[in-house]
């Protein structure tokens, strides 16, 4: 596909406004796009979604609200209990050593929250989760939330998974973004990844080239059943 290789344009600064409104200018040689839930809009800074060739395909990264919640259950299963996932997607899991447990579910498509602000829907656990968990633990049934809290998953439209390396235009723009969850599990692998690319020019230690970008301008998702 054409790139525009002639017409080529590198990124090597960016204008930075500090808090104080001084503006100022950062030159650098490498770029790490790992901005979270805000990557698409890094990205879109640099041109990719709104340029030509390689550029018009637009990073498939947005945030979404996800909740967490956290219950005391004084006769709930022991130090042994895994993480554990169903098939509607709740999951659970220990959360230190005084009968605590972590929970949550990812919403369907239409029950998506406003992204607007970080307030917690204590209805999606009293009426989605906590049903599910009582059914699979009847311990669970009599359980007393203690907190939870709302957070943005960096949310890759495209399949749920991780968007690793280089971009396709840019010799010098590294993305480590779109893990939809993933992204505590991944981080220390990804971290090495990025370094050796750099480094090295390629993955040495694990061989992550199928979660590059590249899939994103052939649309060749890469799918799993449970994205908790």
């Amino acid at each position: 596909m054409p790139d525009a290789r002639d017409n080529y344009r590198p990124v090597n600064h960016a204008i930075v406004k500090m808090p104080d409104g001084e503006v100022k200018e950062i030159q650098f040689a490498i770029l790490i796009v790992a901005a979270g839930p805000h990557s698409a809009e890094v990205a879109r800074m640099l041109r990719v979604g709104t340029g030509d060739g390689l550029l018009r395909f637009p990073l498939p990264v947005e945030p979404r609200k996800r909740y967490v919640y956290m219950f005391h259950c004084e006769d709930g299963p022991g130090f042994n209990f895994p993480l554990v996932v169903g098939q509607d997607g709740v999951y659970c899991r220990r959360e230190g050593l005084a009968g605590h447990y972590i929970c949550g579910k990812s919403p369907a498509q239409h029950e998506e929250p406003d992204i607007g602000d970080l307030d917690v829907d204590y209805s999606f656990f009293d009426n989605t989760v906590w049903p599910s968990l009582a059914n699979r633990i009847p311990a669970f049934e009599s359980i007393k939330i203690k907190s939870a809290w709302a957070g943005f998953y960096d949310y890759n439209t495209l399949d749920q998974n991780a968007l690793v390396g280089c971009h396709p235009y840019y010799n010098n723009v590294y993305f480590a973004t779109g893990f939809s969850g993933h992204g505590i599990q991944m981080a220390p692998g990804v971290g090495r990844a990025i370094m050796e690319m750099i480094l090295d020019g390629k993955f040495v230690t694990i061989d992550l080239e199928r979660f590059g970008l590249d899939r994103i301008i052939h649309n060749e998702p890469i799918l799993e059943q449970h994205i908790v």
